[in-house]
Parts: C-alpha cells; sequence; structure tokens
C-alpha cells in the first residue's frame, strides 16, 4: 500500500502516507473479467481459496500480521487471526472483513495476512481478482514487501503497491513503488479513475508485471502505470531486484484517508477470488 504497512516486530519505525495529490490517470473501463495471461507467463504459485465456509486463509501459503500497532500509518483497527476477519466464504473466495467492535482497546479489527517465509518472488506477473469495500476510512490493499526488510529495514527492502483504494473515492485505485528517498508521501505512484461504473460493484483483476528495470500497473488487462529507473528522483536508487512477499489486508481509517464516519457502513468486506503468480515461460 502507499505507505509503511510494516511486518509487527518493525512497525515502530512508522512511515509517511501517500500524497493523495499524486498523477492521476482516467480511461475507459476494460472488462471485469479479461483473458489470461498470454503464453509468455507461467504459472508458478496460486491460492484459489476453495475450501469449507468459515475455514482460516492456507497456513502452508499464509500467515497473519495480528495487532494493533497502527502499521506506522495511524490505522484504527486491530489485526486479528480469527475466522470473523479472514477466512474462506465456501463459494471460492477469501473474504477479509473488517468490523466495527471493541478489541484488544481498539474500535475496529480486520485482518491482513502475507506469504513472508512461505513465498517469496523476484520478478513476474502478480495478480488477484478482488471485490473491493467501499465507505469513508477503509482501506484495502494488495502489495509486495522486500522480503530483506528485516535486515535492511523500510524503504529501503523496497515496497511495490499493487492496488490500493480509498473507500470514499470509490472509483480510483493507485499502484506506487517506495523505495529509498521516495517513500511515504514522495513516493513514486499514480492514480487511476475508471468511468461508468465503482470498483467494489464487482470483481477486477488487479495487476502487476515486474521485470528488470520496469515495472507496470494493470486493472483488467489495462495498463496504467510504469515506473523504470529513469523515472526515479535523482540520486535515488531502484531497489526492486530481489524477492519481494504478497500481503492482502483491509485497514480501517490512517494518514492515507482518515476515519470512518457516520455513513460508513459495517461490516465491510474485501472478496478475494484468487491470487495467482507467474513467470516469464522459458
Amino acid at each position: 500500500m502507499t505507505r509503511s504497512r510494516l511486518l509487527p516486530w518493525l512497525a515502530a519505525l512508522g512511515t509517511l502516507a501517500c500524497d493523495p495529490a499524486a498523477n492521476r490517470t482516467t480511461k475507459p473501463d476494460a472488462p471485469a473479467n479479461p483473458s489470461q495471461p498470454g503464453p509468455e507467463w507461467q504459472l508458478v504459485w496460486q491460492d484459489e481459496f476453495e475450501g469449507t465456509a468459515g475455514t482460516p486463509p492456507s497456513a502452508e501459503r499464509w500467515m497473519h500480521d495480528v495487532g494493533g500497532h497502527g502499521w506506522g500509518n495511524e490505522q484504527l483497527e486491530f489485526d486479528t487471526a480469527r475466522p470473523e476477519n479472514a477466512s474462506l466464504d465456501g463459494t471460492g473466495n477469501l473474504v477479509i472483513t473488517a468490523r466495527k467492535e471493541n478489541y484488544q482497546g481498539k474500535s475496529y479489527t480486520s485482518a491482513r495476512i502475507n506469504t513472508s517465509g512461505r513465498f517469496e518472488q523476484t520478478y513476474g506477473r502478480f495478480e488477484a481478482r478482488i471485490q473491493l469495500p467501499v465507505g469513508r476510512g477503509i482501506w484495502p490493499a494488495f502489495w509486495l514487501l522486500g522480503a530483506n526488510i528485516g535486515e535492511v529495514g523500510w524503504p529501503e527492502c523496497g515496497e511495490i503497491d499493487i492496488m490500493e483504494y480509498r473507500g470514499q473515492l470509490p472509483a480510483i485505485t493507485r499502484g506506487s513503488l517506495h523505495g529509498p528517498g521516495y517513500s511515504g508521501g514522495g513516493n513514486i505512484g499514480s492514480d487511476f479513475a475508471v468511468s461508468g461504473g465503482k470498483l467494489y460493484e464487482d470483481f477486477h483483476i488487479y495487476a502487476l508485471e515486474w521485470e528488470p528495470n520496469r515495472i507496470r500497473w494493470l486493472l483488467d488487462g489495462v495498463t496504467f502505470f510504469e515506473v523504470t529507473p529513469s523515472k526515479l528522483p535523482p540520486g535515488t536508487r531502484w531497489v526492486y531486484d530481489h524477492p519481494h512477499f504478497i500481503i492482502l489486508n483491509v485497514a480501517v481509517g490512517g494518514n492515507y484517508l482518515g476515519p470512518p464516519d457516520s455513513s460508513t457502513v459495517f461490516p465491510q468486506q474485501m472478496k478475494v477470488d484468487y491470487v495467482r503468480v507467474y513467470s516469464r515461460a522459458p
């Protein structure tokens, strides 16, 4: 996402929120179910979230970040490992649910899961088919974090935000990079505004194609943003040539979008049909 969202043992480092005044692109909506990647991509990892309703996400693929640290962004939720906040729905989706409830000193609960130590990859196509929640103060994301964060810290490890979204702006998604000298509010990113509908009304495919010295962001098969080292601020470094792991979460409140208000309806759910990762075919 467009802030640090660090692992629990690094949350105290803190970060700034994304600058909402960054570049914005507007293009017509693409179909919600574009064709699968071409033969140049080879599937190497996936979770289709098949299983009995109420089952937690696979412990072989995912671990939970548990806590109410604010993750360096003034987030308001306590992230749990409870099935009430993250579980399969029995129809092929993972559901991450943000709830308004008093829990561990916080007024909201939600969940944040990641593949650290289970799956990490350098380069490739990362995609997820997601139906987003909606409402002021609701902040879902699908993103990557450098697996060396424990050694070098953030933002030296690199962060690649594939999708993040402010629930009060339901036609806009964002992709961005955070690295040394261009993190927090100074990230390199772009908003993408769709037309003719809202992102919470249906599933959409959020994807990233990452290769040496080039990263591009896609929504429903349409490329809306691309970054190469030449686009970084002078004197800064490209730190995206090592393994990253995947994170899915729904935050409540935070510096990027502000708190919920009386218009926000709870619970709010992010439904994830699948996460798939590809490598370039040999």
